[in-house]
Order: C-alpha cells, then structure tokens, then sequence
C-alpha cells in the first residue's frame, strides 16, 4: 500500500475523502517538517491562507512561503518522489505584484529540489464555501456559481470548484505513482485541472 502525506485542505479545499491520505496534523506549524513521515512516497501541499487571516503579507508568506518551502525539503530529505503543489493562476517570480511572485517564487524553489516528479496546479478563482469571505471574492464566486448553473464551459475557463481542484491533485499524484506521469516537471492549468478533476476523475 503506497502511502501519502497532505499537508492543507482543511480550508476551501478540501481534497476528496476516497484519497487515503496520511495528514500532518500538529497545532504548531513550526513542528510539521520536523515530523514528515519518512515512509511517504507521494506529498501533496495544500497548504496557504489568506492576507487576512495571517494578519498581513508577511505573516502569509510565513504559510505560503516559508513553511511550504520547509515541508518540500523535509518530504526530499524523507526521500519521497513526488510532489504535488496547489499553487495559483498567474503565479510569476518576476510579477510586480506580492502575492502571484510569492507563489512563482515557491513554484522555482521547489523544482530546484529535484523530485522525481514535480507536478504544480494553477488554479484560477477558487469556487466554494469558505468560512470567512472577503467581498470581491464572494460577488466574483456568486457570479462563477451563476455561470456553471447555465454551464461549466462558462466558468471553468477562469474559475473551477475546490473539490474539482482536489480531484486533479490526487488525479496527478496518482498518475506518477502508477508511472503515467511522463514529463518530470508538468504545470497543470485550469483546462486541465477541469479535464483531471472532473473528466479523467473516477
């Protein structure tokens, strides 16, 4: 039985409950790549907040950056093969702008760590229940619900739901397990997020 380490998903994605998945579960973060199994052989990271919940940019790099950053090292020293990372739509070291360098930034570091297979999903606007909810993001996501009630060829270009993005994670990480995975870096865009989660999804 192959075994898998999450890290994330108790947000809006919430990765689907038929993935027997071994989550790192600790109150304090700063413990979690001190206590990576070392029997894994597949690490997916959905791991991230928003600027408001961490109290700023800073305190979000600190999740999004640095501690995503640790657990990638933690899962190479472990000697796990492959990794999978939800990252971002527009996601570019080079941009001007914080949040979509932060995850560029991430996207470069953990390459660099040379996983047998490093799969990077770029999701665009998230669609699903959050607890908390700033209020461009919840008019865009009524708007995208509005959108696939009439048809998901109108959303799936620019938004996809958290379990489809779930879906597609583990869609990748398994396809790497079962040696289908051919390329040893692949960045997975909404088209085919939407075709993993969804359609190839069983």
């Amino acid at each position: 039985m192959t075994n898998a380490v999450l890290a994330g998903s108790t947000g809006l994605i919430e990765l689907p409950a038929k993935a027997k998945l071994s989550p790192l579960v600790s109150s304090d973060s700063s413990n979690w790549p001190s206590e990576f199994p070392k029997s894994s052989q597949l690490f997916i990271s959905a791991l991230g907040t928003t600027r408001g919940n961490a109290g700023g940019f800073e305190n979000q790099r600190k999740i999004d950056y640095d501690l995503n950053l640790a657990l990638a090292k933690a899962a190479k020293e472990a000697g796990t093969k492959h990794y999978v990372l939800i990252s971002s739509g527009g996601a570019n070291p080079n941009s001007p702008f914080g949040y979509p360098k932060m995850k560029g930034e991430l996207e470069e570091a953990v390459k660099a760590l040379d996983f047998e297979h490093c799969i990077i999903l770029r999701p665009g606007l998230i669609v699903g229940e959050r607890n908390e909810s700033r209020m461009a993001e919840g008019v865009f996501r009524k708007i995208a619900s509005a959108a696939g009630c009439v048809s998901n060829g109108l959303k799936d270009f620019w938004a996809q739901d958290a379990d489809v993005i779930g879906r597609a994670a583990v869609k990748a990480g398994m396809n790497c397990l079962e040696g289908k995975e051919e390329e040893k870096f692949r960045v997975l865009g909404q088209s085919d997020i939407v075709r993993m989660g969804r359609t190839e999804w069983k």
